[in-house]
């Protein structure tokens, strides 16, 4: 086996003929050609991912938009098992049509998930009520990798994109949740919400616990000018224990930018009498102050859901 510093005979005009300087000089041209040839791509921080250095196992399931199958039927044959994961406002809104679909990006160049919401006449679930919901999920009959058990490590990556000209209100608007699937389950453990300042909207990062006094609350608050109009990924690892962990990176794909980098050690990330928890993506708002809403547009897509 060649050896750095030793001719390599036989091949006296070979790269490996050269001395050691001369061969790590023409290896690192070689690299920077190929790295820089390339589409600039955001780095994973991997202590972040594993806690460990090492890379996370990052295959798990991924659900991806194809722009070829139909979008509930895609949805479902990935994330739900038997079942149905959708959870749209259709029968509310016959006219519309389906409120999940497909699109062509130009940003990414590639198809991804449309989640439209109406500020009338959509509702929560085609039940009346002073909330509205546009969501996907996993749920008791997906498969057992795509649910959390107690003590389990998760690692979720996913994209999303809010319009430019998107409005929170100072109510509640989530667009992410990982919420117990039974037991305690009313209220989510987690969720992304961005939320109408006066002083500048943001982008808040929600932990509840059981009781009052284990919630951590606003556990991040950034502002969400840095999110409108760009697509982001998020990059999430959660421990399901009383006394678990959450971890959370928010890479801006444009740039790169870390919008969000914040771990949490000792957080309640379960509750009592619950047997798995799960995620949900798309948005979730109360609509008791209609005038400071409109009708939105976000835009998902490659949704991983890997065991570690």
């Amino acid at each position: 086996m060649y050896k750095f510093g030793q001719p390599n005979i036989g091949q006296p005009n070979s790269l490996f003929s050269m001395n050691k300087p001369n061969l790590l000089y023409m290896l690192c041209i070689c690299f920077l050609g190929c790295a820089c040839s390339k589409q600039k791509a955001v780095p994973v921080d991997k202590e972040l991912v594993t806690g460990t250095g090492k890379t996370a196992n990052t295959e798990g399931t991924t659900l991806s938009a194809n722009g070829t199958t139909e979008t509930y039927q895609l949805i479902n044959s990935v994330l739900g098992g038997n079942g149905d994961v959708v959870e749209a406002p259709d029968c509310s809104h016959n006219a519309f049509g389906k409120h999940i679909t497909q699109v062509f990006d130009t940003d990414l160049k590639r198809q991804v998930f449309a989640f439209h919401i109406h500020v009338t006449p959509d509702n929560d679930k085609c039940e009346d009520s002073d909330r509205q919901r546009n969501e996907i999920k996993t749920y008791d009959k997906s498969p057992e990798n795509l649910k959390a058990s107690k003590d389990e490590k998760i690692l979720y990556r996913w994209k999303f994109k809010l319009d430019a000209g998107f409005k929170p209100s100072s109510d509640f608007t989530h667009i992410h949740q990982l919420k117990p699937i039974d037991g305690d389950n009313q209220l989510p453990i987690i969720t992304l919400t961005p939320r109408y300042r006066a002083a500048g909207d943001v982008m808040q990062i929600i932990h509840t616990g059981e009781t009052d006094a284990s919630s951590q609350k606003y556990i991040v608050q950034v502002p969400l000018a840095d999110f409108k109009g760009q697509w982001v990924e998020v990059i999430e690892r959660a421990t399901f224990s009383l006394d678990g962990k959450y971890e959370i990176q928010i890479n801006r794909i444009s740039d790169g930018k870390v919008l969000v980098k914040q771990a949490f050690t000792n957080i309640e990330m379960w509750r009592k009498n619950t047997t798995s928890c799960r995620p949900k993506w798309g948005i979730y708002r109360r609509t008791l102050q209609p005038e400071m809403l409109r009708d939105e547009t976000l835009w998902f897509t490659d949704f991983n859901i890997t065991e570690y």
